[in-house]
This record gives C-alpha cells, structure tokens and sequence, in this order.
C-alpha cells in the first residue's frame, strides 16, 4: 500500500489509529516507511507507550511525532480519557524529547467545561518544553455529533483566552503540513500555537488527504462514509490496481468550495472506530 501511494504521487505519511504504538511492529513499519525516502513521516500517538518506544521510533527514522494531551490536570485527564495517566503520559513526552525529534507537537480538544480553562496553562508548559501546542474545536463526527451543541469552543473564543500570549495576527498555515494555523506568541516569534477549527472555519478547499483505514479502505473525506476497497489488492501486491484504486478514492474527494466537512450531516453517521481515528 505504501508504495503503491508514493507512486501515485503521495509524499507525506502520517501513521495514526486508533493508538498506533500498541501495533507490535510500529518501529518496524516506521523503518519501512522512512527506507523508502518519503519526504516527512510523522505519528500521532496518545503517548502511553511512548517512554519505550520514542527512542526506537526516532532511530527507525520518525521525523515528527504529535501526542495528545487533553489537560494537565491528572483526576480530569483519567475523566476525559476514560481512565488514562497522566503521569504515563509525561514520561512518554519526556522521552520524546530526549529522543530529538525534527519537531514534537500536543492536541488538545477543547470542550467547554471540561478543560477550557487550561488553554493558557496547556500554551506555556509546552513552550516551556519546546513543544508546540495545537488547540481543536471538537468535531461533530461519529460520536462528536452526539455532544451538545454548546461544549464547542470555537477559534474566536479560544483566541481570546490566548489574548494576552499570541499576537494579533490571523495565523497561517503551513504548506504540506496540514490543516492547522499557526499565530505566534506576542513576545517571542519562535513560539506558536496552532488551531485546527474543522468546526466554525472548515478548511476542506485545501484538503489533499487520503486516509487508509486498518481494513484496506481508501477513505478520501473523514466526514463521509465514502471510500475505495483496496485490501484484495494491497494483499496481492498488485502495485498497478492500488495506484488505480488510489485514483478512485481521489476522485470522490468532496468539492470543497461547497462541502463544509465534518458539519455535513453525514458526518454524525461516521464511526470513527472503524476508521480508525
């Protein structure tokens, strides 16, 4: 599958889940991704495995990894988590930043009563670490439809919390690197938080991702159910019929002049278990 994408013309690769560092050859698949000359591999991860495997994932050739960190504060991140640790968690971090990587980055979903008001804590504890912050509105995918409209905290709001640390400008992106724009800290340029509002600012017209689900699937769109099965011939080795399929699922990608992503009524049908994250 990995080479058929690079082939058809892919050169960025994130792996991602689900948790993709329970997968027992990750280090494995970051060797292969990384020996075939892409030209970034990064991982997201929530961290927990982290404090063993940072090391080894930077030797086998990660370039960037990004870890979630929905609060600081241990009793609401077991709340928010469903039961996970913190200090797990900041050892995992703790590690990656021993390892060296190119860049370390967090996400935070941003829920209003829950942790909206560490936006400013979450901001100067990583830079503090290097680490660049990302803060997300919540999307309303799969389970993210079921919340009620007002635990949404949007980039406006985010934006004012964070007044007296960034800047006035309006952010900017980051060509190849995503959907996310980044505003830089009022007193030190080299600091940025980053915002990714797939909510009140969606930003399918720039979208060029193509997702490939653990069942082969080539999912085009995260907020439809749309996609192309590519098991059979991933399974087979058939570089051509991949390259084919890839063309397929390239061709549904939703028209993002009109199509407004995960605010799309399709996307409250999504299980984001199935796709895997």
């Amino acid at each position: 599958m990995i080479r058929a994408l690079l082939q058809a013309g892919v050169r960025r690769v994130r792996i991602t889940g689900g948790e993709p560092l329970l997968h027992p050859r990750v280090v494995e698949l970051v060797r292969f991704v990384a020996s075939l000359g892409v030209e970034d591999l990064a991982l997201t991860t929530n961290g927990t495995r982290l404090d063993k495997l940072a090391r080894p994932l930077r030797d086998a050739g990660l370039s960037r990894i990004t870890i979630s960190i929905d609060s600081l504060v241990p009793e609401r991140f077991w709340r928010i988590t469903r039961g996970g640790r913190l200090d797990r968690v900041m050892s995992g971090i703790d590690a990656a930043l021993h390892a060296g990587y190119e860049e370390t980055k967090t996400n935070t979903v941003v829920l209003r009563g829950e942790n909206d008001d560490e936006l400013e804590t979450i901001a100067t504890w990583a830079w503090a670490r290097g680490i660049v912050p990302r803060f997300i509105e919540v999307m309303r995918i799969g389970e993210g439809a079921n919340l009620p409209p007002e635990k949404l905290v949007g980039l406006a709001e985010m934006r004012s919390r964070l007044a007296a640390l960034l800047s006035d400008e309006s952010g900017e992106t980051h060509a190849g690197r995503g959907p996310a724009k980044y505003v830089r800290s009022r007193t030190d340029p080299k600091l940025r938080v980053g915002f990714i509002t797939g909510t009140t600012d969606t930003y399918c017209g720039s979208c060029d991702r193509l997702r490939v689900a653990s069942d082969g699937t080539l999912r085009p769109c995260l907020a439809t159910n749309d996609g192309v099965a590519a098991m059979a011939p991933a399974n087979a080795g058939d570089i051509d019929g991949l390259v084919q399929a890839i063309g397929d699922a390239w061709s549904l990608k939703p028209d993002g002049r009109t199509w407004k992503g995960c605010t799309e009524d399709s996307a409250a049908d999504v299980s984001m278990r199935a796709i895997g994250g």
